[in-house]
């Protein structure tokens, strides 16, 4: 998705990479593909409303608007402020790394309701009194069948602003069909591709090889073209920071990379070290980390479970980069943890961790007293794809198989004749 630091020349520098690097300029799209991604169904002057179906949504000051009918390959995106309208496309465009936590608001067509042709708007609007109830995930969903949508909202420390954003929404029964794209996608499955080959019965815990991790997951069709030169990939299986939209990600999808031979790196994008709280909305509080690291492990493993993931296999929590030199932050990244990894071990699976090779891996090699995950899988884009000889990570750690380099950050790489946003990986740890 994402999210890494680039590490600087000193031992224990970190900063972190702009995190709108690897977007394609807008003059890169052509100008009418622009036009009607940010101005298709929205109307008015300076109050905009954006309409799809039978919703209409004023547009916040400062929100971007698209319409994904008219441009497939744009990426839903949570780190900005934006409404999509439809549904993604199979192969969304997006940067290799995001970290999410701005208000975002996602309205696609609702399946099995036809148009109502009443002619007459819907008499109570029951949206007015709409209630963001805060959720772990941050994330809320409404589906509005007189309208003919579903209403789904991301947010990152205050619900307040997607709450009035959604409770602003006018309905109206008098909508048209083909209001939706005419190959609309269900349930981001995708057709059933060639099983290159079948991973074994009695496959090891752990891979070694390179990889490549990108912010959403990729169609079945990209996978497929993209297994003759990868045999291991990221998903983003869920957290409150996740940057994209995963409307490919499903236990069929699972299921049908495994059969390729694609072996696994799940990983959970939850909250970030409360001294980041400038970069990352979405952040725990020291005072909070104990229970707030319980909290991540038992949310991953859900969504782990209901993608088809079984026990004994790895769950890597993403903790950004942060500035280790601040005592309290990083004590309280180690509790968090410290409370995932023991929290993740009761319920059977193998602990994980991603950071910066300067600070969250580097703190957590260096730690005594505190659970520690069984792999990490650390930043460190200095180009060399081996995942020992770092200057801020004894050998002797995690070793043998289970740590993972992150080499290089984002690039795009062609494979297949089909082209993605990537960063790049050296893997000896564990997968799924």
């Amino acid at each position: 998705m994402r999210h890494a630091a680039v590490l600087g020349g000193t031992f224990g520098a970190a900063v972190l990479a702009p995190l709108v690097a690897g977007l394609e300029p807008a003059s890169a799209r052509p100008a009418a593909v622009q036009a009607a991604a940010l101005n298709a169904g929205v109307h008015g002057g300076q109050a905009r409303t954006a309409g799809y179906r039978g919703a209409r949504i004023p547009v916040p000051a400062g929100w971007e608007v698209h319409r994904l009918d008219l441009d497939p390959s744009r990426c839903v995106r949570h780190d900005r402020p934006a409404i999509y309208l439809g549904r993604p496309g199979a192969e969304q465009d997006c940067p290799a790394r995001l970290i999410g936590g701005a208000e975002t608001l996602h309205v696609e067509p609702l399946d099995g309701v036809s148009a109502q042709r009443r002619g007459g708007a819907v008499r109570a609007n029951r949206l007015a009194r709409f209630a963001v109830r805060e959720s772990f995930a941050r994330r809320v969903s409404v589906r509005v069948p007189e309208a003919g949508v579903s209403i789904t909202g991301v947010y990152g420390g205050d619900a307040r602003a997607l709450q009035d954003v959604i409770r602003s929404v006018r309905l109206t029964a008098a909508w048209a069909a083909g209001g939706s794209p005419s190959a609309e996608r269900r349930g981001g499955t995708a057709r059933k591709e060639p099983r290159i080959a079948r991973p074994t019965a009695r496959e090891k815990g752990w891979a070694a090889g390179r990889g490549f991790d990108t912010c959403t997951a990729p169609s079945s069709r990209t996978m497929a073209a993209w297994r003759r030169s990868y045999a291991i990939a990221n998903i983003y299986i869920g957290g409150a920071s996740r940057g994209c939209s995963q409307p490919n990600l499903t236990r069929f999808w699972v299921k049908a990379v495994r059969r390729m031979g694609y072996r696994l790196i799940p990983t959970y994008v939850g909250l970030q070290a409360p001294c980041n709280q400038d970069a990352y909305r979405a952040h725990f509080k020291a005072k909070d980390a104990a229970a707030e690291g319980r909290r991540a492990a038992a949310d991953a493993v859900a969504r782990a479970r209901a993608l088809g993931i079984p026990r004994k296999r790895p769950i890597y929590f993403d903790m950004e980069a942060y500035p280790s030199a601040k005592t309290k932050c990083r004590q309280a990244v180690l509790t968090f943890l410290h409370s995932w990894s023991r929290a993740i071990t009761a319920r059977k699976y193998v602990s994980g961790v991603y950071s910066s090779a300067g600070s969250g891996i580097r703190d957590l090699g260096w730690a005594t007293g505190i659970a520690k995950p069984k792999s990490v899988w650390f930043a460190h884009w200095d180009n060399k794809a081996s995942a020992y000889g770092s200057p801020f990570l004894m050998d002797h750690w995690w070793h043998p198989h289970r740590r993972i380099k992150q080499y290089r950050g984002p690039h795009k790489e062609e494979h297949g004749g089909i082209s993605l946003n990537i960063d790049s990986n050296v893997v000896d740890g564990r997968v799924y």
